[in-house]
């Protein structure tokens, strides 16, 4: 079902040409891939790799040294399980079958100078085409340079790049359907670059016309969803939809692995809006002031992982 998604070229984008068609496919569906963009599968591979490596070879203590014990912090080493989307959004108490490892622009952790080389690299091409696809979806949707798109783009971005081994037989789709539960994404948009599995099992899906469709790989070409601040930014231009990941079934389980590279392009924490409004736009957003900052809204968004999540000792190994 990859042809309900529409593919843009960057390139193409950003002298003009596909704007009112990209304008049509952010307000309708709010998830499309974008390719010609300057980085290709094999940019993406020195970065993946050095995170695997870490997480299958890497010791109990190397990663404790790089593990926050707030399951909310978003830098350094998060271990298998350790995180649930589903308690976060309050659609279910599964674990997310993955681990992860994030940074930011500062208070970064890595476990030694040549991960954090490679991944400051990497970081900074990510960062400045996602920025890229950002303006010209807003471009698209009649925001101008004179709006200050530039100084709205230069922001608080995060980069997770997540390794979901194969699943157990606990976790195959026939006893928990999802390593991921259902979630919108709060950022302006975010950026994904995803490896296929080996077996072909297609694990990305998002709420496109009112069903879950298949968000395949495609070559040198990158998802990019917009997120729930691209709608508040826009007054409601911009949709921002849900996804998910799905576990395999039992006959899929071998050969399921993946990993997937996530760029977040988060407004600065001082961005303020309409709590009302963000409500009417179906996000949930818990705090009761009628206006509030991205900053707050964030540790509202996670009070349910605080609250129902028992305390638990990360699986840092394999």
């Amino acid at each position: 079902m990859a042809s309900k998604v529409p593919v843009f070229s960057l390139s193409d984008l950003k002298s003009g040409k596909g704007l009112s068609e990209l304008a049509a496919a952010v307000a309708e569906k709010g998830i499309f891939y974008i390719s010609d963009c300057g980085l290709t599968d094999e940019d993406h591979k020195e970065a993946r790799e050095t995170y695997v490596d870490f997480f299958k070879n890497g010791s109990q203590d190397e990663k404790r040294s790089v593990t926050l014990e707030d399951r909310n912090a978003r830098r350094g080493f998060s271990g298998l399980e350790w995180e649930s989307t589903a308690v976060v959004t309050d659609t279910g108490k599964y674990s997310d079958y993955s681990t992860c490892f994030s940074m930011g622009i500062g208070n970064n952790m890595f476990p030694n100078s040549k991960f954090e080389g490679t991944w400051q690299s990497y970081f900074d091409r990510m960062y400045q085409t996602t920025k890229d696809v950002a303006s010209a979806v807003l471009t698209s949707v009649g925001a101008t340079p004179d709006k200050g798109i530039e100084d709205f783009l230069e922001c608080d971005p995060l980069l997770r790049l997540r390794y979901f081994p194969e699943v157990p037989e606990d976790r195959v789709a026939e006893k928990e359907p999802l390593r991921m539960g259902p979630h919108y994404d709060l950022s302006i948009i975010t950026l994904v670059h995803q490896t296929a599995c080996a077996n072909g099992f297609v694990s990305l899906q998002c709420e496109v016309d009112g069903e879950f469709v298949d968000l395949p790989t495609r070559p040198d070409a990158m998802v990019v969803f917009c997120g729930a601040v691209g709608t508040l930014a826009t007054e409601g231009q911009i949709k921002a939809p849900k996804h998910r990941v799905k576990s395999p079934g039992h006959e899929q389980r071998l050969g399921s692995s993946r990993t997937s590279s996530v760029f977040f392009l988060r407004p600065k924490p001082d961005f303020s809006f309409n709590v009302k409004q963000a409500r009417e736009w179906g996000f949930n957003v818990l705090i009761p002031e009628e206006r509030t900052t991205f900053s707050d809204w964030l540790g509202g968004n996670y009070v349910n992982m605080r609250r129902d999540t028992p305390a638990a000792t990360p699986v840092v190994s394999q």
